[in-house]
């Protein structure tokens, strides 16, 4: 019964943040699963810069605040209420919709002006570091950004981030345990750049509406996600339980809200037999 209860209770809370119009909504670092490696290591190739901000080194791959897009996804993807068929993919950490991100401060998600999804929101620089921000698309449903062993502003080399973003589309089949967006983390050594102390993590819709990771934009957070990676479905993302348990469909969430307030009142009735 206990199992039940649990389960019950994260399913309502899933339901109340789909259905919340809140600013801001936080998930815990309880949602967060212990792993040691990326999704895939087929990185792909190394993003080409398109437009950004200082540095932007356009035509090039390192750089400091470039973008890479617009990028076709092949698919629509539906997010906090918008439909959407392109993206950017931001060195700083992000990628976002309707344009490119070349802010270098970590105000977002929720300080974001456009759709933002931000696996690590940070000051990255690559102008020296060993690694790239990388895309991968081999399968057509399926976009794969890493930020591999990335330094931080102003041209530091060492020490470096390793985090990687998995985006899927409405024709994916997902497997059980699995979610339609992944954040996958490395070795993680930075958060401190010359410019900041902070890295963002979570999404938002560029209106101040956002989901993020408990924590999010505090100093710290890198040896927080380090060696973890979370899952998560739905137009407005949710994390899958760090269990693997299945999560119903985003669309049925709502509907079990009602159903699951009477489940909860007939388990604490039948704890108390």
């Amino acid at each position: 019964m206990k199992k039940i209860v649990k389960v019950a209770l994260f399913l309502l809370l899933n339901a109340w943040l789909l259905s919340s119009a809140q600013a801001l909504t936080t998930f815990p670092q309880s949602a967060l699963v212990p792993s040691t490696d990326y999704y895939t290591n087929n990185l792909g190739t190394a993003a080409v810069m398109t437009g950004g901000g200082n540095a932007a080194n356009i035509g090039g791959t390192r750089n400091d605040d470039g973008f890479s897009g617009p990028i076709n996804l092949g698919f629509t993807l539906n997010f906090f209420g918008g439909s959407y068929t392109q993206f950017w993919a931001n060195n700083n950490g992000n990628i976002s919709f309707t344009g490119g991100i070349s802010a270098y401060v970590p105000t977002g998600p929720l300080g974001a002006s456009v759709p933002i999804i931000s696996p690590f929101f940070a000051d990255v620089d690559t102008r020296t570091s060993v690694g790239l921000m990388y895309v991968q698309h081999d399968d057509p449903n399926q976009w794969i950004i890493t930020w591999d062993q990335v330094g931080r502003y102003n041209q530091h080399a060492t020490p470096t981030d390793s985090f990687q973003l998995v985006l899927r589309g409405p024709g994916y089949a997902v497997p059980a345990g699995e979610g339609t967006i992944g954040f996958f983390y490395r070795v993680m050594d930075w958060d401190v750049a010359d410019t900041s102390t902070t890295a963002a993590i979570g999404f938002g819709n560029g209106l101040g509406d956002g989901v993020v990771l408990e924590g999010s934009n505090t100093p710290g957070m890198a040896a927080v996600v380090e060696n973890h990676h979370t899952w998560f479905v739905g137009e407005i993302p949710t994390p899958i339980p760090p269990d693997g348990s299945q999560v119903p469909e985003p669309g049925t969430l709502t509907l079990l809200g009602t159903g699951l307030v009477g489940l909860w009142g007939i388990a604490r009735r039948r704890g108390r037999k």
